[in-house]
């Protein structure tokens, strides 16, 4: 449905007949992240905050903080109206203004 798909980034926990799955049918390359070896508590891991930012700026648009649908459809279409969305504000935000240069105020000195 989606060829412009070729990477996809998974938990170690998806590794095995998974990656073999995705390159034979879907034509899918899966990358698995892993956490770092003798690590304890929580560990920021590579790729993993692209998922979690996209996550979270879908979930700015109020519809999304409670999924009361039945269908599936409904979702997904709620998930990409809210992309759409974000991608337009971002298309058409103002550049940010150029401010003049700071300069320093020298006092003349009183006798």
């Amino acid at each position: 449905m989606h060829p412009e798909i070729a990477t996809v980034w998974a938990d170690s926990n998806y590794a095995g007949k998974l990656v073999g799955w995705a390159k034979e049918r879907m034509d899918i390359t899966l990358k698995t992240v892993r956490r770092p070896p003798n690590t304890a508590g929580f560990v920021v891991l590579p790729r993993r905050w692209v998922v979690e930012r996209s996550l979270s700026w879908i979930m700015r648009a109020r519809r999304h903080c409670r999924d009361h649908e039945r269908l599936p459809q409904v979702s997904e279409s709620l998930i990409t109206w809210a992309s759409i969305t974000l991608m337009t504000r971002r298309l058409t935000r103002k550049p940010a203004r150029k401010t003049a240069p700071l300069v320093p105020v020298v006092m003349p000195a009183t006798a």
